[in-house]
């Protein structure tokens, strides 16, 4: 989803209202705007999150950065991460919902939910209670 990349828009910064108008245009451009219903973009981006999830299915854990991982296979997830952004972008404009407001109000909530107190201890103990769950 997407289309080439000139030379300007290479030294812009990319917004979600820049990528949300690009989004827009490309579809309008091939006349897709008829399948863009919310029901089938987020069928779509669940496709796209299926696609994501099996670039890792096989790895297990891996270190942040990826040192171990191909070039290809880096470019490979950067091109499935941008197909879930894009879906995740278009669904939001076709339902009418702000995402980066929304984003901001989300990040005010999780605060609020989960407040600074100095340690990550009780998430810890939490998936270390978890890991050994059922193991008897």
């Amino acid at each position: 989803m997407g289309g080439g990349i000139k030379e300007e828009e290479e030294s812009l910064s990319v917004t979600l209202d820049l990528l949300k108008k690009k989004m827009d245009d490309f579809s309008k451009e091939r006349d897709w705007e008829k399948f863009h219903s919310p029901r089938n973009l987020l069928l779509a981006l669940v496709g796209e999150i299926g696609e994501l999830s099996e670039i890792f299915q096989w790895k297990g854990e891996v270190p942040k950065g990826l040192p171990d991982w191909k070039e290809e296979e880096k470019q490979h997830l950067g091109e499935e991460l941008s197909d879930v952004l894009l879906y995740l972008i278009r669904l939001s404009d076709m339902c009418g919902v702000d995402l980066g407001q929304a984003a901001l109000r989300k990040l005010q909530l999780n605060a609020l939910k989960y407040p600074v107190d100095g340690s990550s201890n009780e998430y810890e103990n939490v998936n270390n209670n978890n890991d050994t769950a059922g193991a008897d």
